[in-house]
């Protein structure tokens, strides 16, 4: 509900932001983000009643994170700071872009072969009736 009432009040909070998202074409062109953001949220309450397992209440989680930073995305671009900087002038310089992508590309993949080792050794060691109840 919290993330509702925010996603109603940012667009009023800027007559920029404002405009774009009430006015033609804008408002054909992004009316998608809250409809499917309603769509995921109400497909997330019937997860969370189901005992369908923890898989789609999960994936609607990561769905409506996902769906508010592209709201904002939305709401913002190109001022990464509102009204003062935009993207390509808040970017650091190519070099510490290309340092910071070697560093990525380097230990991305590490960070991911642990989490995936992780989640195969604790695999199958919670049940449901287990637990503080």
């Amino acid at each position: 509900m919290l993330a509702f009432g925010l996603r109603c009040r940012t667009p009023l909070s800027d007559s920029a932001i404002a405009t774009r998202w009430f006015t033609l074409p804008g408002a054909l062109a992004f009316a998608p983000v809250p409809i499917v953001t309603a769509m995921i949220a109400y497909g997330a309450w019937r997860a969370f009643e189901g005992r369908g397992g923890d898989t789609a209440p999960f994936l609607s989680a990561l769905a409506l994170f996902f769906m508010s930073y592209t709201g904002i995305a939305i709401s913002l671009w190109p001022m990464i700071v509102p009204h003062h900087y935009t993207v390509w002038q808040a970017a650091s310089s190519e070099g510490t872009q290309a340092f910071l992508l070697v560093g990525t590309l380097a230990l991305l993949p590490v960070i991911l072969m642990y989490t995936a080792w992780s989640y195969w050794v604790f695999r199958g060691k919670m049940r449901g009736n287990i637990g503080y109840h």
